[in-house]
């Protein structure tokens, strides 16, 4: 019936049923033509000779510095030899102010003598356009200086409604064959006296024994800018070129004593680049791993006997934001050559959903990441108790897909009822053993291995 009346009606008036179709032929056909051009003219203002001449072109997000990628990631060793230049570019909107009018206008910013290195036209000729000292900074920033950049602090901003939760920390962990430890040097948050209560702790495990040892000091804001050089109390970190020295001279409430000195070495390819969470009303949360895997030496002496440190393995990261109402899930572990790393965080409702926050899983290789996801699911099983028992973590990605499974073997409880962490909730640290299966970038991945994970549960 709907067919006939419309059969009817173009054909009782066929010069407007005609022009009808013929405009919306032509509509069809302007939009395909359009459809085409405009997917070539996005295909070439990609091209890498239209930004700046090269063979590879590669994006930034404001998150990942382009400094850790030049300095950082094209320097390991798999990389640096392929590289004949690298260069970085920025573009940005100007804006051009003249009789009392503002036009804006698109413009570029580059290094001129690694453009001309990657054959840019635009500079090759021009004579004038020099390096200037910025420039140069860029072109011959080593690793050892964006190692220093991405472990700096930051120091508390200027937001009342989350001063008093503001902390940052320097967190290490490490094994051999006889021990395992975890420590961390904690600044704040800041103090009536404009200083920054601070706090060193050391955890470590031997012979299934875990011993707790801690120390306390303040720290200045002068002394956070020279930050990650750090000394608080009797203790203190020190970074010498891709070398962490750490000092520890720590007690535990029975006056017993755990000192020495323990080094580990970073090194250009085997880092995670920062990156910040931001929410409502200035809160904040950021997070890098300057050491995702690194050789360990070293060693102390706990409560009067000697324990080498020689020979393992070592793990770095550093953490910063404001943390009342926070909880977290993480993971870390080696084996061999890789390094992987899970983790979510948990912000408080009024200044991010938590529920929008996807979980990371990162695995690294010999020489620089091998996949990435953000498509993660993390399971925790609970005993009779409601501790965990067992964490499962599936990760799906382009050129990453991982089931983990971390079975606990031990864990140290932490209660602070005050202070800017954990909020009156239990902070659970374990230690266990990874199972992991699945591939990275073409790279399959089977294998078990020990390692450390944390979570939180209510007291």
């Amino acid at each position: 019936m709907i067919g006939r009346l419309a059969l009817r009606s173009l054909t009782a008036h066929p010069v407007r049923s005609a022009v009808l179709a013929a405009g919306f032929g032509v509509g069809v056909s302007v939009m395909a033509i359009l459809l085409g051009v405009a997917g070539i003219v996005l295909e070439q203002a990609q091209s890498p000779a239209l930004v700046g001449g090269g063979d590879v072109n590669i994006r930034l997000s404001l998150s990942v510095p382009a400094r850790v990628v030049l300095s950082g990631t094209l320097q390991s060793d798999a990389l640096r030899p392929r590289v004949r230049a690298a260069a970085a570019s920025h573009t940005t909107d100007l804006f051009l102010l003249h009789n009392g009018k503002a036009t804006r206008v698109a413009a570029r910013g580059g290094i001129p003598s690694v453009e001309r290195e990657l054959g840019d036209p635009e500079v090759a000729d021009m004579a004038v356009w020099r390096d200037t000292a910025a420039d140069a900074a860029w072109t011959r920033q080593s690793p050892e200086a964006v190692l220093r950049q991405i472990d700096r602090f930051h120091g508390a901003p200027d937001v009342p409604e989350w001063s008093d939760s503001w902390a940052e920390w320097l967190y290490f962990n490490g094994r051999t064959n006889d021990a395992r430890f975890y420590l961390s040097f904690i600044v704040g948050p800041r103090m009536k006296s404009g200083n920054y209560g601070s706090s060193v702790s050391l955890q470590i495990e031997r012979n299934g024994e875990m011993h707790v040892y801690s120390g306390t000091g303040e720290t200045t804001d002068a002394e956070l800018a020279r930050a990650p050089d750090l000394t608080i109390g009797a203790s203190s970190v020190r970074l010498d070129g891709l070398v962490y020295r750490i000092h520890v001279d720590l007690a535990d409430e029975k006056g017993r004593r755990a000192n020495g000195d323990l080094t580990i070495q970073a090194s250009a390819g085997r880092l995670v680049p920062p990156a910040e969470i931001t929410g409502a009303r200035g809160w904040r949360t950021g997070y890098v791993v300057p050491v995702m895997s690194g050789p360990l030496d070293g060693a102390l002496t706990v409560a009067g006997e000697s324990v080498s440190l020689a020979g393992g393995t070592g793990y770095h990261d550093h953490n910063w934001g404001f943390w009342k109402g926070v909880t977290w899930q993480w993971g870390q572990a080696q084996h061999g050559d890789v390094s992987l790393i899970y983790g979510r965080i948990f912000p408080p409702p009024d200044a991010a959903d938590p529920e929008r926050l996807p979980g990371f899983v990162g695995v690294l290789g010999p020489d620089g990441p091998l996949g990435y996801a953000t498509d993660v699911r993390i399971t925790e099983t609970n005993d009779d108790r409601g501790q965990p028992r067992s964490i499962a973590i599936r990760a799906r990605g382009t050129y990453l897909t991982l089931d983990m499974r971390f079975d606990v073997a031990s864990t140290v409880r932490t209660q602070r009822t005050q202070g800017p962490l954990f909020n009156g909730v239990n902070f659970l640290q374990m230690r266990g053993q990874y199972t992991v299966s699945g591939s990275a970038g073409n790279r399959p991945i089977a294998f078990t291995t020990p390692g450390s994970a944390e979570t939180f549960r209510g007291q």
